[in-house]
């Protein structure tokens, strides 16, 4: 993936090296992150607020913001400023997140996070939170890809969720499932969220080379390793690499199938109006 030469951003506040921030409680946290571990890329953001606010408070951190000096910090930044370039170009009105870098633990706008959650972007303070070791997690114990773009789409996945809230299509899902009938249904439209983020991530993807004038741009190849991810990461595959059956109706973020399919029509549209996961379903 081409992205040394792009727009860095400068607004990536980096956290790393404060130390992760202890939980002051017991045995709840514990169970929690079993619990949020399953999800693995990014839960979604009402379960991210449900979750983490079973955390006892934490002590406020704030890190330097602006362009991290090491390379995998640079890269986060230049990205993100690519992927808010592309959604300014295509939204209007569209107002940046905040991206916050940050090792073990940190506090958010939604409660306590923490690395097992893997990245996710809180709505109360739209924020996407990042630590970066989990990359290494997601190649060595999933088996997705190492590749650049692989992680670039994880992050344009989490700005889909701001595009999402920004919309209001956030706002209309939360009160949608709060009139669910049980939690399958439930489960079926946070399905529908992470689909149209990955779709999202792909109109990002296809839009990347434009918005910067070829500075940021996927190369041959690229594509195909954000696919194995998406395949790496989808709810079917994490079931049995857990060793259990797969059950369709405890699906969050979509089978394998489902995710690359929706990776891949965004990226082949290049146009959010392709995105429709909700009247797909």
């Amino acid at each position: 993936m081409r992205w040394e030469g792009g727009r860095r951003g400068g607004g990536v506040e980096d956290r790393r090296g404060l130390g992760g921030v202890g939980l002051a409680g017991g045995g709840a946290g514990t169970l929690v992150l079993a619990l949020i571990g399953y999800f693995v890329f990014g839960i979604d953001p009402f379960t991210t607020q449900q979750v983490v606010r079973q955390f006892d408070q934490a002590v406020p951190q704030q890190g330097k913001v602006g362009t991290p000096e090491d390379q995998a910090g640079q890269f986060i930044d230049v990205v993100s400023a690519n992927i808010n370039d592309v959604w300014a170009r295509k939204l209007r009105g569209y107002q940046p997140p905040r991206v916050v870098l940050y090792e073990r633990g940190t506090q958010t706008g939604c409660g306590f996070g923490q690395t097992a959650m893997g990245p996710f972007y809180c709505p109360n303070d739209a924020t996407v939170y990042l630590d970066l070791s989990f990359w290494q997690e997601m190649e060595t114990q999933l088996g997705a890809s190492g590749a650049e773009f692989a992680r670039a789409y994880v992050v344009a996945h989490e700005f889909g969720h701001h595009v999402q809230n920004i919309t209001g299509t956030a706002r209309k899902v939360q009160a949608a499932q709060q009139n669910a009938p049980n939690q399958a249904e439930a489960n079926t439209l946070s399905v529908a969220m992470e689909l149209q983020a990955d779709c999202y991530a792909g109109v990002w993807a296809a839009s990347a080379a434009v918005a910067s004038g070829g500075k940021v741009a996927l190369e041959p190849g690229d594509l195909e390793q954000g696919l194995r991810t998406a395949r790496a990461i989808g709810d079917d595959t994490l079931q049995r690499r857990s060793g259990g059956q797969v059950v369709p109706e405890r699906f969050t973020h979509g089978s394998s199938g489902q995710r690359v399919e929706w990776l891949k029509r965004g990226h082949a549209a290049g146009d959010a109006r392709a995105c429709d996961t909700f009247a797909a379903r």
